[in-house]
């Protein structure tokens, strides 16, 4: 996609999700609990989207290439070894918040 003001209908839809490892959409897509190939841009200076797909791809979350190794990371792909992502707790947050401002 160019550009969409929302993809929640798309990933709620999607059997696969190819993207690139941009920290909102690996954490959106995630947490719809659909499978992910992240493909990193391998060109940018302060490579942050590899370290991010790395780090998925050891605890197990997503599989990760580049554009050159789409096509045999899909044909090699097992999605079932893939973990589900936990659940977001925002309220150990809020309460880690409350502590540190002695709310």
């Amino acid at each position: 996609f160019r550009f969409k003001d929302s993809l929640a209908e798309d990933l709620q839809s999607a059997d696969l999700v190819i993207s690139h490892a941009g920290a909102g959409s690996c954490l959106e897509t995630l947490e719809k609990g659909k499978p992910l190939i992240v493909v990193i841009n391998d060109k940018l200076m302060d490579n942050h989207q590899l370290e991010l797909a790395k780090q998925l791809h050891r605890d197990g979350y997503v599989l990760y290439c580049n554009c050159s190794t789409l096509v045999e990371t899909l044909q090699s792909m097992d999605l079932s070894a893939l973990k589900p992502f936990p659940p977001g707790q925002p309220e150990k947050f809020a309460s880690f918040l409350d502590k540190v401002f002695a709310l």
